[in-house]
C-alpha cells in the first residue's frame, strides 16, 4: 500500500526564508538589537502564551477580532498580538522588581488573524523599546527616539529618511476650540492624508458631519508649511486658546529642540502636523518613519507618547513613549523593492576542505579557526575538488582552505579567495588576522 504524500506547505500569512536570505533577516535584527542595547535599554522577553482575560483587557473592536484564541483545560489561552499590552502586564507584574524610568526592548513574534494578503502577515517579528516612567515621564525621553530611529536606519543601511514628529494634543486642542466633542474619527481621517489625498479627506470629514467652517480651519491647520521653527512659530500666531492646544505646542517646541542636540540631523526629521497615528492610547507625542525614495511602503517605523500604559493591571499611573519596527514587514518590503543585497549575506566565513588522509589534522585547524573567532565549517564529504569548490561558492563562502600533506608538512595552509580565484600560503595565525580584517 503507498503511502499517502502530503503536499508541504505553510500556512498563508506566514513566512519562511532559505538560509541566505534568513542569515540577512538576523543581520537586520541584530542591528536593532544592537542599537537598542547601546542607548541602554534593557531586554525582556514574555510569553508568546498569555491569559486571554490580561490580552482582551485592553482589546476590543477589531484587535479582538484579530485574536488567536484556545483554550486548554479551564483556561482561555491567546496569543500576544502586541509587545505592549505584554509589557504592561510585565510591568504591573514586576513593579516592585524594576529600576524607573524602565528603559526595555523587546523582539520577538507576535500574532493576528489579519486577512491574508501580499506583505501582510499572520505572524510577524516586532521590534520595540519603551521607556516607562513612574508617576511621570519628563518630555525631553520624547526627544531621545528620533536618535535612536536615526543610529538604528543608518546601521541599516539607509541614508535618506525622514522621521515625521507631531503631537496629539496640538490637534485633540485644535478640535476641542473647534467644537468638536469626538475626535478621534477626525484623527484616524487625518492620518491617512498621505494614502488618500486632501479632497478624501475632506469627504471623511464630511461624511462625520464636521461642519464647512471648521473642516476649511482642521485643512488650512495641517497644511502648515515651512521649516520646523516656522510651522512652530504660525502654531504659536494662531493665538488658539485651549489649555491642551498650548501644552501640546510647548511640548513639541521641546522635542524639536532636544532632537538635534541628541544628534539627528535636521535633513531626517521634520515636524508634519498630519501624523497622527491612528491607535487610541497614543496622548501626546507621535512619530512616523519614511524611506524618502521609496515612500510607496509606508512608515517603517511608528510610535509615540501615552499617559498610562497599565491601568487595566495596577492603579499605579505608568506613562511612557516608545517605538516599534515591524521587522517581518520591512524586510519583506524592502527585499520585493530589490534594496536588500543578499548575495552579501553569507554566516560562514571559511570552508576548510580536507584532502586525503588529511582529515584529523583538518579537524584540528577547524577548532582552532573556531578559537579564534572565525566562523568555520569543514566540508566532510568525497567527491572532486571542482565540486567542493562549487559547494562553497553556492553558499557565497568567501575563503576556502585546502588542508593538503604538502601545507602540513609546511605547516602553510593554501587560502582560496573565492571571489577573485587568488591563492596564497598561510600560518592560521596569518589566516586568523586575514580573516578577522
Amino acid at each position: 500500500m503507498n503511502k499517502e504524500i502530503v503536499k508541504p506547505a505553510i500556512l498563508p500569512g506566514f513566512m519562511e526564508l532559505i538560509p541566505a536570505d534568513q542569515i540577512l533577516f538576523n543581520r537586520m535584527k541584530d542591528i536593532i538589537r544592537d542599537n537598542y542595547e547601546r542607548y541602554g535599554f534593557l531586554p525582556i522577553d514574555t510569553p508568546v502564551m498569555e491569559r486571554a482575560e490580561v490580552l482582551l483587557a485592553k482589546g476590543g473592536g477589531e484587535t479582538e477580532q484579530q485574536i488567536y484564541e484556545f483554550t486548554k483545560g479551564d483556561t482561555d489561552i491567546a496569543l500576544r498580538f502586541d509587545l505592549t499590552v505584554p509589557l504592561a502586564r510585565y510591568v504591573a507584574q514586576h513593579f516592585s522588581e524594576l529600576t524607573f524610568p524602565f528603559k526595555r526592548y523587546h523582539i520577538g513574534k507576535v500574532y493576528r488573524g489579519e486577512r491574508a494578503q501580499r506583505g501582510r502577515f499572520r505572524e510577524f517579528y516586532q521590534c520595540d523599546i519603551d521607556i516607562i516612567g513612574n508617576g511621570s515621564l519628563d518630555i525631553i525621553n520624547d526627544a531621545e527616539i528620533p536618535s535612536i530611529i536615526y543610529s538604528t536606519f543608518k546601521d541599516l543601511g539607509f541614508d535618506n529618511f525622514t522621521i515625521k514628529i507631531n503631537n496629539r494634543k496640538v490637534l485633540k486642542g485644535l478640535f476641542e476650540w473647534l467644537g468638536i466633542k469626538d475626535s478621534t474619527m477626525v484623527l484616524r481621517s487625518i492620518d491617512k492624508l498621505e494614502k488618500i489625498g486632501i479632497e478624501k479627506v475632506k469627504l471623511e470629514l464630511d461624511e462625520q458631519g464636521i461642519a464647512e467652517d471648521a473642516m476649511n480651519k482642521i485643512i488650512e491647520f495641517i497644511q502648515i508649511s515651512g521649516t520646523n521653527e516656522e510651522k512652530l512659530e504660525r502654531l504659536s500666531l494662531l493665538e488658539i486658546d485651549n489649555d491642551k492646544f498650548n501644552e501640546g505646542l510647548e511640548e513639541l517646541t521641546i522635542v524639536n529642540r532636544y532632537i538635534k542636540a541628541f544628534g539627528v540631523p535636521i535633513d531626517n526629521y521634520i515636524i508634519d502636523l498630519t501624523i497622527a497615528r491612528g491607535l487610541d492610547y497614543y496622548t501626546g507625542t507621535v512619530y512616523e518613519t519614511f524611506l524618502d525614495d521609496y515612500t510607496d511602503i509606508g512608515s517603517i517605523c511608528s510610535g509615540g507618547r501615552y499617559d498610562d500604559l497599565a491601568s487595566h493591571y495596577t492603579k499605579q499611573r505608568l506613562p511612557g513613549v516608545g517605538i516599534s519596527i515591524g521587522l517581518t514587514r520591512l524586510f519583506y518590503q524592502l527585499y520585493e523593492a530589490n534594496l536588500l543585497k543578499v548575495k552579501e549575506a553569507a554566516s560562514i566565513e571559511v570552508i576548510v576542505i580536507p584532502m586525503k588522509g588529511c582529515l584529523d589534522k583538518s579537524i584540528e585547524i577547524s577548532n582552532n579557526l573556531r578559537d579564534g573567532g572565525i566562523r568555520t565549517q569543514i566540508y566532510l564529504e568525497k567527491g572532486r575538488l571542482g565540486k567542493k569548490f562549487g559547494f562553497a561558492d553556492r553558499l557565497n563562502v568567501p575563503y576556502v582552505l585546502l588542508i593538503g600533506t604538502e601545507e602540513i608538512e609546511k605547516d602553510r595552509y593554501t587560502l582560496r579567495n573565492m571571489r577573485t580565484g587568488e591563492q596564497t600560503m598561510l600560518s592560521i595565525d596569518d589566516i586568523v588576522s586575514k580573516l578577522r580584517g
